[in-house]
């Protein structure tokens, strides 16, 4: 048996598996070759979802996205170690929620529910969550609860959910219940440009226009510089604010046949 790594070992090879990973899109083995890299320290649900989300945001950034290297099948497979099985997972899974494709997630969490050789973890049912929230399926909102009593602070998994209600619009109070979740601890830091992007957006949807367009401002102030593709994201989130806002204050109040406003 391999003794465990100690803490400096583990982190310097988790450093070295994030670079390898998040670096390297255009080498079409890279998914294999971190989940080699995440099996060698014995990688818990928590560090895989880390890693795997933003190597699989990383992909997609660079054009090469996770779904033309891996497949449904390669997700599905029953022959591989459980370290190995969860990355492919979660790599794969990642990506179809970061292209919103939450039919298609929806679909294979079911189908890898009934295959897999091992209850699903927590970062997989919570993307199990964001398809169904983004579909404004309120059973989403049930598999959401049951995520958060078990990731307690995990960032990631949070995210997820945050995601989830901010697609979903149908959602019965799902601005309410966004504000919320951004409340955790782990997600309000106050410098986090996606929390308060999320944010912004749920004061929009209810109304709350001055508020949201300082969130905004906050949130585009937070951004890294040279970050282009969220930075037009919240750049349109701005404009939506503005727009809602304007209409709300032009708008002419209806009335009902007495003459009586409605």
């Amino acid at each position: 048996m391999t003794p465990p790594m100690n803490r400096p070992d583990r982190a310097g090879a988790l450093h070295k598996a994030r670079g390898r990973a998040t670096g390297t899109p255009d080498d079409p083995s890279w998914p294999l070759r971190l989940a080699e890299d995440l099996r060698g320290i014995r990688a818990d649900w928590k560090t895989s979802a880390e890693v795997c989300a933003d190597a699989a945001w990383a992909a997609r950034s660079a054009g090469r996205s996770v779904l033309g290297l891996l497949s449904p099948e390669d997700v599905l497979a029953t022959d591989r170690d459980p370290i190995t099985a969860r990355t492919l997972a979660h790599l794969y899974l990642s990506a179809l929620r970061f292209d919103f494709r939450c039919p298609t997630l929806q679909r294979l969490v079911e189908q890898l529910a009934h295959t897999a050789c091992q209850p699903l973890d927590c970062y997989t049912r919570a993307l199990y969550a964001f398809a169904l929230l983004g579909q404004s399926r309120p059973e989403g909102l049930t598999v959401m609860d049951e995520v958060l009593a078990e990731a307690e602070e995990h960032p990631k998994t949070l995210h997820v959910l945050l995601h989830g209600l901010w697609l979903g619009q149908d959602l019965d109070q799902g601005a309410e219940r966004l504000l919320a979740l951004s409340s955790r601890p782990a997600l309000a830091t106050g410098t986090d440009p996606i929390v308060l992007f999320r944010v912004a957006g749920a004061l929009r949807r209810l109304g709350q226009y001055d508020e949201g367009l300082s969130t905004i401002d906050r949130a585009i102030d937070c951004l890294p510089p040279g970050d282009i593709s969220v930075h037009a994201d919240l750049v349109r989130e701005r404009s939506l604010i503005c727009a809602a806002r304007d209409l709300h204050q032009h708008r002419s109040p209806t009335r009902t046949s007495t003459g009586t406003p409605s």
